[in-house]
């Protein structure tokens, strides 16, 4: 995973941008967009490693500005934990597990996310039911955002559950991203898989998802919230099928 070619960066990089546009828009979503491009021209364990450090960045700066709208209690303690728990064994399951299933992993973790956006369920959980389900949650959520980078169809559908408001959920999910970012990093290159020239470049994708960022809050302005769900949604949906149809041909 060294030695990039120049093309193989600039794409990389435009997925990162595209990434940033997403989270400027929606205020979430980067590695769902970013990973699954990366992944589609190279591999799941360079698109997970490339993905670290905007996911640590860009969390610790919504981190700063929400932190006293977190959940109190513990809950968002736990949840963060067991999230770094669960990507210490999804880590281990990226640097063991071969590509083809790697690749089933992400492609399913892409549809899950879609038909979790899609579906809108009016379910609600309750908080005490939120805090005895918080740690399975986090563990689940934490071994696929280690194994997949995308931890989104179990943490986002946990947290939209609970009905939170847009500033504690802000808040919460983004001190669960960033501790298990945090603690993905070291696994990451404890495991070999984050080595200097992937470090460096993992850097330097920081500087296309913070631009764009502020451009997806643009074009968010100016198309419809449903507009957008739309245009994401089916561009997921075919990256998922390029995902799978890779694992088949």
């Amino acid at each position: 995973m060294s030695g990039l070619d120049l093309p193989s960066t600039l794409i990389i990089l435009a997925a990162l941008a595209l990434g940033g546009l997403v989270k400027g828009a929606t205020g979430a979503g980067a590695p769902v967009v970013a990973i699954p491009v990366i992944a589609a021209f190279f591999d799941a364990r360079l698109a997970v490693a490339v993905m670290v450090t905007p996911n640590f960045v860009s969390n610790l700066l919504q981190l700063r500005t929400f932190a006293t709208e977190r959940v109190r209690g513990g809950f968002t303690l736990r949840f963060g934990l067991a999230g770094a728990l669960g990507a210490i064994v999804g880590t281990a399951m990226l640097a063991s597990l071969p590509e083809k299933t790697l690749t089933l992993i992400m492609a399913f973790a892409v549809v899950g996310y879609v038909g979790l956006r899609l579906a809108r369920p009016a379910f609600r959980l309750s908080e005490p039911a939120a805090r005895r389900a918080v740690v399975p949650a986090g563990l689940a959520a934490g071994v696929l955002q280690g194994a997949a980078g995308i931890s989104a169809p179990v943490a986002l559908s946990f947290l939209n559950a609970m009905r939170l408001s847009r500033p504690t959920f802000i808040a919460t999910i983004s001190a669960f991203f960033f501790v298990m970012s945090a603690v993905q990093m070291v696994a990451l290159f404890v495991a070999g898989l984050l080595t200097p020239d992937i470090f460096v470049l993992s850097v330097v994708a920081l500087a296309p998802l913070l631009a764009f960022m502020p451009v997806g809050a643009w074009i968010a302005r100016r198309l419809s919230p449903e507009g957008f769900d739309r245009v994401m949604l089916a561009m997921l949906t075919l990256l998922a099928l390029r995902l799978f149809l890779s694992v088949l041909f």
